[in-house]
């Protein structure tokens, strides 16, 4: 308690900047930058995220808190010329959310601090409108009492929707000030009833309560869940702005507005954003009116537009970057009520970046870090069919707003509970709602898009559904969007009732009723080829995309592999950048007519059997060993030989049983399946992931490798003959000691031994002929002895799918549909260890591996094979441990030849990256 006496725990704007986000949140440090810019904000003071933390530990705020609060609080006063509260001329404060990561509507804001019965009569003398006093009153009523008390908003909604109905208004502004008087009356009344207290009209008290629950709202639901979503650390804590309040409610010379310095949804230049006169903050982010485009500004209050050109201009030169910007306008005076690096769609972040370099703004590896492989994995979703659409066969209902690129399609939902529940059942879905709130969350993440028929591009829904990758359109206004009878009535009198197929396009904000066909993006036409970056239909976007490939390309120091098993997959492998093969998986190769020749070899009860099971694989497996090669010329193949679960390749056991029960009760001679049957049993496991699979069957059953080594050994030279330059490497599985390495080495040594004598008249192409043997590091026995494994093996890959199953000791298939939502929702994981690679447990195996492996055999080549290859948070820690490439499927390549690229770049920047 001493250590946090001494600790700064309050800063004015005047103290901070904006390299301080960790302390003072990303909106305390912006209007602190704001502020030491000169630009107009409204004064005011930031509690630190220390304080937060050190509330949400004790359950009470930290020694001093109070006393740095009430000073400051003392000199803003004086700065003011009013005291918070005041009866004649109250000062009013904001008490705001600003965490280190934006998290937009995650956590609470109060605005209108201050006033009570007793001010009320002052503000709006001061102001002279009395309306506009008796407006903020209720505003603060509904938020303090939501937010800070806990109410059900519903509650105060059905109430305004009530005065609404009794005066017949259209909207708020049509109540008068008698009305909105009576309302404050009812809200009152509403927080007693719920809550057994009246709502605080002592100012210090409500600023107080508003702290302490901007506080406790870091902990909340939404957002915990939110961080899951965006793996935000949970320990971060948030700090808390206390600010001046502006007045965007006073009138229609008074507004609020969201602006950005680029389109947030495409990257183009230009002015972009809402405004809505007459109200305040919450009202535009809400989206319970729909706002005029920013443009239209110009002619409803031109100085105050001009103004706001000017220090957008002074925002993005001075952030090098889109900058999302809200601010306020009080009688024709501009505020600026926050800055920040705004949230992007993937389209508009490489846009941005390379725009920023043509521009001068930045360099070539700057822009790289701007950009990510989550970023370019969404550019390469499929698009709505433009041909299907333009020839009028998708029935379009309604247009909206462009808020988030993206084709979905999917059954109309009109809430986020059953949004939930149908996406676990395996349906896609459209989330519908008038307007989307954060309680909202759990829906929009389950669902393929969002529709709203309320809000703007600044709206709740369009903010969070590009900061997670949603398609979304808002504002589609002609949609009648009725929740209770969970459907929509869209112009012409078409109905669209709960599970009904809807399309909407978050690129041009079209809506269609039914299932509109979709094709390849273009950025995957660019991977595959069909689409070339200079080509004249081929957009600013796949230019961009081509010019941030290419430089990660000449940045990597990974090479990058593919997990690919016929030749048809290396083929689109080598098309995606793929500098070889990490894992060919041979089990994959034995499906089908095949399997049955795997069974009997498996069941043979003689090696004259076994022999001809071996027999006829031999030339399937050369074969297919041939065409990959062929597919692969010049780069490496690695290839994993036999490791299923052996009851992959056995029949089922009851299944089995039942036929030779039903067989004998007829009295039918079924030698051959009770032969069968007793062998089942025989090798039947309880945990087959665990048993009898990779070294040990090769172990078990004589043969098994020494036929596939001969397979890959005949492969290779019968395409070496062929003028070809195969480089095969062959991989031996789930090794656990190094004995179990020699002895299959051994039988390898021998086999290619006998495969160059047989072929010596083909000296050329033997002696082009290198085949390397290594292992899978999949076990953490491995791992520990890697040192000892080295000397067998000329090559390590990580198999990181099995190693994280055996160092957690979970069954990937059973923990994912039993416990593993509860533990990400518990926040014991915050994303699963099978998505992104656990570096405290699992990451310390393998680096450890890697040190002892290259201690034994200093030119050890190292890769990893698992998944996490193409995960873009895993390929750093690859890149740090010192790997030579990582291996993943086909798809996710480009995924990992860009973050391989920007790990050199962020590494050199000092391991920052941007988010």
């Amino acid at each position: 308690m001493a250590e946090q006496q001494n600790t700064k725990l309050v800063y004015d704007f005047t103290e901070g900047h904006k390299d301080l986000k960790d302390l003072l949140g990303g909106k305390g440090a912006n209007l602190a930058e704001m502020t030491n810019l000169g630009l107009p904000v409204p004064p005011g003071f930031t509690i630190t995220t220390e304080a937060c933390r050190a509330f949400l530990g004790e359950g009470e705020e930290p020694a001093g808190l109070r006393d740095e609060v009430s000073a400051h609080l003392a000199a803003l006063e004086e700065q003011m010329g009013k005291k918070l509260g005041q009866a004649d001329d109250p000062l009013l404060v904001s008490v705001r959310s600003g965490a280190k990561f934006s998290m937009p509507g995650m956590m609470d804001t109060v605005l209108n601090i201050g006033l009570s019965d007793a001010s009320v009569a002052g503000l709006a003398t001061q102001s002279g409108d009395e309306r506009f006093a008796w407006d903020s009153y209720r505003r603060l009523l509904q938020m303090f009492g939501r937010t800070v008390m806990g109410v059900d908003g519903d509650l105060f909604e059905d109430a305004l929707t009530a005065a609404k109905k009794a005066k017949k208004a259209k909207s708020d502004l049509d109540l008068k000030a008698k009305d909105l008087k009576a309302l404050v009356e009812t809200f009152k009344q509403i927080v007693l009833k719920e809550t057994g207290r009246e709502f605080p009209q002592d100012p210090r008290e409500q600023m107080d309560q508003a702290v302490r629950a901007v506080f406790d709202s870091w902990n909340g639901e939404r957002a915990r869940l939110y961080r899951r979503q965006e793996r935000i650390p949970h320990d971060l804590g948030t700090a808390v702005n206390i600010v001046a309040m502006v007045f965007g409610n006073l009138g229609p010379d008074s507004g609020t507005g969201v602006a950005f310095t680029r389109d947030p949804a495409t990257g183009h230049q230009g002015v972009y954003g809402d405004y809505l006169q007459n109200a305040q903050g919450e009202d535009v982010v809400a989206g319970i009116r729909n706002t005029l485009p920013l443009p239209e500004l110009e002619t409803i209050d031109k100085a105050s537009f001009d103004e706001l050109m000017r220090i957008m201009g002074i925002l993005e030169k001075h952030y090098r970057d889109l900058c999302d910007i809200e601010f306020t306008i009080e009688r024709g005076k501009l505020w600026m009520l926050q800055t920040r690096v705004g949230k992007r769609t993937a389209a508009a972040a490489f846009r941005i970046a390379v725009q920023l370099v043509d521009q001068g703004i930045v360099s070539m590896d700057e822009a790289l870090q701007r950009v990510n492989g989550v970023q370019l994995g969404r550019l390469m979703f499929p698009r709505f069919d433009e041909e299907y659409v333009s020839g009028g066969h998708a029935a379009r209902i309604a247009w909206g707003i462009a808020a988030s690129p993206g084709a979905a399609v999917g059954k109309a939902v009109f809430d986020s509970y059953t949004a939930v529940k149908w996406s676990r059942s395996g349906e896609k879905v459209i989330l519908i709602r008038r307007e989307t709130n954060p309680d909202d969350l759990n829906g929009m993440i389950a669902a393929e898009g969002i529709l709203t028929s309320r809000g703007g591009k600044t709206s709740h829904a369009a903010v969070v559904a590009r900061g997670m990758g949603k398609t979304c359109v808002c504002g589609a206004e002609e949609l009648d969007v009725d929740t209770k009878r969970r459907r929509f009535t869209a112009p012409g009198g078409v109905v669209i009732e709960e599970g009904d197929l809807v399309s909407i396009d978050g690129s041009s904000g079209h809506v269609y009723k039914g299932e509109v066909p979709v094709v390849a993006s273009p950025v995957v036409e660019y991977f595959e080829g069909t689409l070339h970056a200079g080509a004249d239909d081929a957009d600013e976007l796949v230019g961009a995309v081509h010019r941030l490939m290419a430089h990660a390309d000449g940045k990597r120091r990974l090479r990058v592999r593919a997990n690919a098993d016929t030749a048809e997959d290396a083929f689109r492998a080598r098309r995606y950048g793929a500098q070889g093969i990490g894992l060919c998986r041979t089990e994959h190769m034995f499906l089908g007519e095949r399997r049955e020749l795997v069974e009997r070899l498996i069941l043979a009860d003689s090696e004259t059997e076994r022999e001809e099971a071996l027999g006829e694989l031999l030339p399937m497996q050369k074969q297919d060993f041939v065409r990959l090669f062929e597919a692969m010329d010049g780069l490496p193949v690695t290839v994993r030989l036999l490791d299923p679960p052996l009851h992959e390749f056995l029949p089922d056991i009851t299944e089995l049983s039942v036929r030779v029960a039903l067989a004998e009760a007829r009295g039918d001679s079924q030698e051959n399946e009770l032969r069968l049957l007793q062998a089942v049993h025989k090798l039947h496991e309880s945990n087959p992931m665990l048993g009898l699979r990779g070294v040990r069957l090769g172990l078990v059953i004589p043969g098994l490798f020494a036929m596939q080594i001969r397979a890959i050994a005949e492969a290779a030279v019968e395409r070496a003959r062929a003028g070809g330059d195969p480089r095969p490497e062959i991989m031996i599985p789930l090794v656990g000691t190094v004995q179990e390495l020699q002895l299959v080495r051994d039988e390898a040594e021998q086999v290619l031994a006998s495969v160059r004598a047989a072929n010596a008249d083909s000296k050329s192409a033997l002696k082009r002929l290198r085949i390397k043997l290594g292992t899978m590091i999949e076990l953490p026995r491995a791992a520990l002895t890697a040192g000892q494994i080295a000397e067998e093996a000329e090559f390590f890959s990580f198999g990181t799918n099995d190693l994280t199953q055996t160092v957690w000791g979970f069954s990937r298939d059973d923990v994912e549909a039993s416990f593993f939502t509860a533990y990400l929702e518990k926040g014991i994981f915050g994303v699963s260890p099978f998505e992104t690679l656990d570096v405290d447990g699992v990451g310390s195996l393998v680096a450890r591996a890697v040190e002892d492996g290259r201690r034994t055999r200093p030119d050890l080549k190292l890769g990893v094979c698992g998944e996490h290859g193409g995960d873009p948070d895993s390929v750093h820690f690859f890149h740090q441990v010192g790997l030579d490439y990582v291996s993943c499927s086909p798809f996710r390549l480009p995924i990992a030849r860009l973050e391989a690229g920007r790990a050199v770049v962020v590494q050199s920047a000092g391991g920052s990256d941007s988010r």
